[in-house]
């Protein structure tokens, strides 16, 4: 998997960052994804036994340096899984299941190596976009084993309506946008609904009625503690089950994979997040969340 972050390409690590190889399992339908497999990963200053992996994939081009720091900041070790070369993988791109097959397999060296290799007890998966579809669908088919302790989607490509098409985003190579079997089947498989085992965040754009409360509305956790026992997203065209414990927000502006946003919007997404964690993670971590000022009291 190559890598790449906000200051550094896939040729080699940007500062602050080390390469780690990763011992993938065997071939997929005949693809071998275990080729040079890799996580970038960069360190807190402080002791820390968790860590977040970003799914960095698809029409990613770089990692946001802020929401870096903002997670070392608070003691968690930082990796970044490029999973866009697995797009490509093997002469044949339009095998779904093979693909997705290949995905899980790198995201299950991944947390792996964070476990046994870095010692690390608490994993927080975050993705955007397809990456969050990918994301959301490994952790269903690997909930009997809770690999990750809470999962982050920030405008997921869940195809819930028409607002999220069965489509990749241009790539980071200006590739021109294209269908994709693999988005399409795998929006397909979570409609039929989904049981992820973890605590699970999903960030949506204000815009086009995404969410429980409609065009524009932010719930408090104290509203969403009772949506979140359903785990559905009611949208136009469907309702979408995740899983038991669900959080829905919708933001106006700010998510990953939007365009730059005014820093008050920056802002309001990272205090959500630290917000969520902070109630979902354990004591300890929740307690170094709220030193490092990252809970701010609830909007209105």
């Amino acid at each position: 998997m190559g890598l790449t972050t906000e200051h550094g390409g896939p040729d080699g690590p940007a500062r602050g960052y080390e390469t780690v190889p990763l011992l993938v399992a065997g071939a997929v339908n005949g693809a071998d994804p275990g080729g040079g497999a890799a996580v970038l990963r960069r360190r807190t200053a402080r002791p820390s036994r968790r860590a977040v992996v970003y799914v960095h994939c698809l029409g990613d081009s770089f990692v946001p340096a802020d929401l870096v720091g903002w997670y070392t900041d608070r003691g968690f070790d930082f990796y970044a899984a490029d999973l866009r070369p697995v797009a490509d993988a093997g002469p044949d791109a339009n095998r779904p299941a093979g693909e997705l097959g290949i995905y899980f397999a790198c995201l299950d060296a991944a947390v792996t190596h964070l476990r046994a290799a870095d010692a690390i007890d608490t994993v927080v998966v975050s993705a955007h976009a397809a990456g969050a579809l990918f994301a959301a669908l490994w952790c269903h088919a690997r909930r009997g084993s809770q690999p990750v302790d809470a999962l982050v989607l920030a405008r997921p490509d869940l195809g819930a309506g028409p607002v999220w098409p069965a489509r990749v985003s241009a790539r980071g190579d200006g590739a021109a946008a294209r269908s994709s079997p693999l988005v399409a089947g795998a929006q397909r498989r979570l409609r039929r609904g989904l049981e992820i085992a973890c605590p699970v965040l999903v960030m949506c754009p204000a815009a086009g009625g995404h969410g429980p409360g409609g065009p524009g509305a932010l719930l408090p956790l104290g509203i969403l503690g009772a949506l979140g026992a359903l785990g559905t997203l009611a949208s136009r065209r469907a309702t979408i089950r995740l899983g038991e414990h669900v959080t829905w927000l919708t933001l106006d502006g700010g998510l990953p994979g939007q365009p730059p946003a005014p820093a008050p919007q920056r802002r309001r997404f990272l205090d959500e997040l630290g917000r969520w964690l902070s109630a979902y993670l354990s004591g300890q971590i929740r307690d170094q969340l709220l030193l490092s000022g990252a809970v701010t009291a609830p909007t209105r």
